[in-house]
């Protein structure tokens, strides 16, 4: 269905006045020059508190020394970021003219809603910045209806962590397909009893970004090309029965219900674990000493393939946008041009922050600090990546929640073919009302 008013989806109930300024302002301000004159002006940035955000904020005086500009910027948590874009975006704000969003999460609802201003052409006119050097998963996450808006800074892929000592002292090769890593943790745990094979999310809503590595490599999906729900398949219940079978049957321990990555990753750190397959983009929990009690026999590799090959996801977890009624786009596109820079790219990755330019993946300055073997399993899940680790909906938590609920019931050992009848049908009718 066609949506009847740009703001009517938002999270929060606006006023009256709100929804008007919001629906006015979509229309408003100038458009953004590649190259024009920001001296003495102020940018206004919001961002999230996170490693990008510290690290960027210490190139920001070149940045202002370069352009004559001043960026002041707005720094919150993220319940506190989404609670300022839930107020101010739905009501037309020119408060902001930078924002750091989520595109897993907001790109369909804000780009929807006219939030974001369309950047197609200023990312397509700058040959030297290089549109086409954003690998194609998170450059993907970034786009809607055909147009660019947004531009990605962060970005992880699964990679697939194991324990060097345990494959070694069993005589087994990494594994290079899911078939091989069920057999590699089945003879892990059974000649260590108190180790389990594999460990991964549990919780209903966490367990959905991991395991949908799973479910693309069976050649499953979230959602159909009609709009329709993808999670009946063959594959994607092949896939659900795998994940589940893959965690219960490995372990002699009683398996947490409730995990998401701290606690999985726990569970890998105190050597309890013999693989699991999780965001790179955490790789120093399990190198760094004082977390990990196997820091020096840790292992990284590409995801394994499956029925339908190796299909990992490769993502934007964060990305820049201009507000589309701020009366500065000129002065935020040049933020966001800088900051997205390969210069400035290249910097933030010496720093350790994973961007997603091709080509400072591809230098070796950027690369020196991680371990060779992450490098190796980074570049080919970056190729063969999808853009998504969840449905991409506009009410994306409550999606995980119902596409989750299967993968609770296989860990459990429960019927899983009933349980993805259900939500196959949750599903369904979920996205018929997703698009009112």
């Amino acid at each position: 269905m066609k949506h009847t008013s740009p703001v009517v989806r938002f999270l929060a109930v606006a006023t009256t006045t709100a929804l008007a300024l919001g629906m006015v302002a979509c229309s408003s301000g100038p458009a953004a020059e590649d190259d024009g004159d920001i001296k003495d002006t102020t940018i206004r940035v919001t961002l999230a508190n996170h490693v990008w955000t510290e690290t960027i904020k210490d190139l920001i005086p070149e940045f202002e020394e370069e352009t004559g500009a001043k960026v002041e910027i707005t720094q919150l948590a993220e319940d506190q970021l989404s609670d300022q874009y839930n107020v101010k975006l739905n009501a037309g704000t020119d408060e902001i003219d930078v924002l750091m969003y989520r595109p897993l999460q907001e790109n369909k609802l804000f780009a929807s809603n006219g939030y974001l201003a369309d950047l197609t052409d200023l990312v397509e006119k700058d040959k030297d910045w290089g549109w086409s050097d954003f690998q194609e998963g998170p450059a993907s996450l970034t786009s809607w209806d055909d147009k660019v808006v947004g531009v990605p800074i962060i970005t992880e892929r699964t990679v697939l962590y194991y324990r060097k000592d345990l494959l070694e002292a069993a005589g087994l090769e990494v594994p290079a397909t899911l078939d091989d890593l069920e057999a590699a943790a089945a003879a892990i745990h059974e000649a260590n009893p108190d180790v389990a094979g594999y460990i991964g999310r549990t919780a209903k809503s966490a367990a959905v970004t991991q395991f949908s590595a799973f479910l693309f490599s069976y050649g499953g999906a979230w959602i159909n090309d009609d709009g329709t729900s993808a999670i009946g398949s063959d594959e994607a219940r092949a896939a659900y029965k795998f994940y589940g079978d893959l965690i219960r049957d490995h372990t002699s321990a009683t398996i947490n219900p409730e995990m998401s990555w701290p606690e999985a990753f726990a569970v890998f750190q105190q050597g309890n674990a013999a693989f699991i397959a999780d965001a790179d983009s955490l790789y120093k929990n399990m190198t760094d000493p004082s977390q990990s009690t196997v820091s020096e026999n840790v292992g990284f590799a590409p995801f394994p393939e499956g029925p339908a090959g190796s299909k990992p996801y490769n993502v934007a977890a964060w990305a820049l946008a201009v507000n589309e009624t701020t009366a500065n786009k000129t002065g935020a596109w040049q933020f966001i041009k800088w900051a997205t820079s390969k210069e400035t790219t290249l910097k933030m990755a010496q720093l350790g922050v994973s961007g997603a330019r091709t080509s400072v993946w591809d230098d070796p300055e950027a690369k020196s600090d991680y371990p060779e073997e992450l490098l190796e399993a980074i570049k080919i899940n970056g190729e063969n990546g999808v853009g998504q680790d969840r449905p991409l909906v506009i009410q994306v938590a409550k999606a995980r929640e119902i596409v989750g609920g299967p993968i609770v019931e296989s860990i459990a050992g429960g019927d899983v073919d009933a349980a993805v009848d259900t939500a196959d049908s949750a599903f369904a009718e979920f996205l018929t009302q997703d698009e009112e």
